[in-house]
C-alpha cells in the first residue's frame, strides 16, 4: 500500500512540476534567443526556467554576476501558480489511489515531501557561478507551500474557531488594502501607461510586463496596508514612505509604482480607526466562546501578519535596493498595538462602567 502511495503521489509530483516548468522553459528559450548571448549556451534557457519556477515559491537567489546582490522581493501573487497546480496534482493522486490509504494526512505529508524534495534537486542542480538560488531555504519554502495546498484538496479540513476569527481580521484588512490600491491604479493609469510606454516592451514583453506587476499586487496591498497602519515601507536603502516622512532615491521602471504618494499626509492616519474596530469585532465575534479563544485569535493573527510581512520585504538584487517594502517588526507591532486597543475597548471598558455604577 505505501509503495503505491509513493509512486502515484510522486507521478503526480512530477506532472504538478512540469505542468509550470514546461511554459518556462519556452519563455526562458524564446526571450535567449531573441536577447542572444556571446558567452551563453543552450542550458541557459532551462536554469532561467527553473530559476522562474523556484522564484514562484517565493524562494530568494544570491547573484555574483554582473550586477552583485541578493534578490528576496519577489512577488507573492506568484506563489498562486504552484499552489493550485499542486492542488490539482494532489486531487487526482487521492483519485488515483481510491481510497487505497490509511490516513490522508500522511498522504499530504508524503506528497508536501516528494515534492520539497524535487525542488531541492533542482535548485542544486541550477546553481551557477553567477547565480545561486538558497537551496537550503528550498526544502522549506516548497514543503509549506505543497502542504497547505493539499489542505484545499481532498476531505474538508476544519479549522478552529480562533484561527477563523483570525482569517477574517486578516481577510478584511487585505481587502480594504486592495480595494485603495484599485484606486490608486485606476486614478493613476495615465502614470502607468506613460512608464510602459517609456520602457518599449514590445508585445511579449507587454504580457510579461503585465504579468510581473499583476503578480506583485498584494506585495503592493501590503505596502498601502503598513501605509494606512502608520509604519510604511520603503522603495531602496535609507527610503521610508510613511504618513510621516516621505523620503525616496531612485526608482525602478515598473509601472506598478505610479500608485506611489507624491507627498507625506497624515490624513493617512485615520486608517488606523478602522483597524482598531477591526479588533473591536474580533472581540465581539469571540465573545460567543471564551476569551481563550480571542487570545489565541489575536496570536494567530499575528503570525500570520508576521509572515506576511516577511513575505512582503526583502531585498531587490542591488545595494542601493537592498531594503524593500514593509518593516516586519514596525509592521507587525502597528498593527498589534492598534487591534489590542480595539479589544481592550470591547473586554475594558463594560467592566470600566461597572465599577462606576458600583
Amino acid at each position: 500500500m505505501l509503495q503505491r502511495v509513493l509512486a502515484v503521489s510522486f507521478a503526480q509530483v512530477l506532472r504538478s512540476v512540469f505542468v509550470i516548468l514546461l511554459p518556462l522553459a519556452f519563455i526562458s528559450l524564446i526571450a535567449w534567443a531573441t536577447a542572444g548571448s556571446i558567452t551563453g549556451n543552450t542550458s541557459d534557457p532551462i536554469r532561467a526556467a527553473i530559476w522562474l519556477w523556484l522564484g514562484a515559491h517565493h524562494l530568494p537567489f544570491h547573484l555574483n554576476g554582473s550586477t552583485i546582490g541578493y534578490l528576496s522581493y519577489l512577488p507573492i501573487g506568484a506563489m498562486l501558480i504552484p499552489f493550485f497546480a499542486l492542488r490539482v496534482g494532489f486531487a487526482k493522486a487521492l483519485s488515483k489511489l481510491h481510497g487505497d490509504f490509511h490516513n490522508v494526512n500522511s498522504v499530504r505529508t508524503i506528497f508536501a515531501g516528494q515534492y520539497a524534495l524535487l525542488a531541492t534537486v533542482l535548485a542544486l542542480l541550477s546553481r551557477s557561478v553567477s547565480v545561486s538560488p538558497q537551496w537550503y531555504l528550498t526544502p522549506v519554502f516548497t514543503f509549506v507551500i505543497a502542504y497547505l495546498a493539499t489542505l484545499t484538496a481532498g476531505s474538508k479540513v476544519r479549522f478552529s474557531q480562533a484561527a477563523s476569527l483570525a482569517t477574517r481580521v486578516i481577510a478584511i484588512a487585505l481587502g480594504f488594502a486592495f480595494i485603495v490600491l484599485s484606486l490608486l491604479i485606476f486614478t493613476n493609469i495615465s502614470t502607468f501607461k506613460n512608464i510602459s510606454i517609456v520602457l518599449q516592451p514590445g508585445i511579449f514583453g507587454s504580457i510579461l510586463l503585465f504579468a510581473l506587476n499583476a503578480f506583485y499586487l498584494p506585495n503592493a496591498a501590503l505596502a498601502i496596508l503598513g501605509y494606512f497602519t502608520g509604519t510604511g515601507f520603503a522603495i531602496g536603502a535609507g527610503t521610508l514612505v510613511s504618513p510621516f516622512t516621505h523620503r525616496l532615491g531612485e526608482l525602478p521602471a515598473l509601472p506598478l509604482l505610479a500608485v506611489l504618494p507624491t507627498t507625506s499626509s497624515r490624513w493617512a492616519l485615520l486608517a488606523i480607526v478602522l483597524v482598531i474596530a477591526l479588533g473591536a469585532a474580533l472581540a465581539i465575534w469571540a465573545q460567543s466562546s471564551s476569551t481563550t479563544t480571542l487570545i489565541q485569535s489575536f496570536v494567530l493573527a499575528l503570525i500570520a501578519l508576521t509572515f506576511l510581512s516577511y513575505l512582503a520585504s526583502g531585498s531587490l538584487m542591488t545595494p542601493a535596493m537592498s531594503a524593500v517594502g514593509l518593516s516586519i517588526w514596525k509592521f507587525t507591532l502597528s498593527i498589534g498595538v492598534e487591534l489590542a486597543i480595539g479589544i481592550a475597548l470591547v473586554v475594558l471598558l463594560p467592566q470600566i462602567r461597572i465599577r462606576v455604577k458600583r
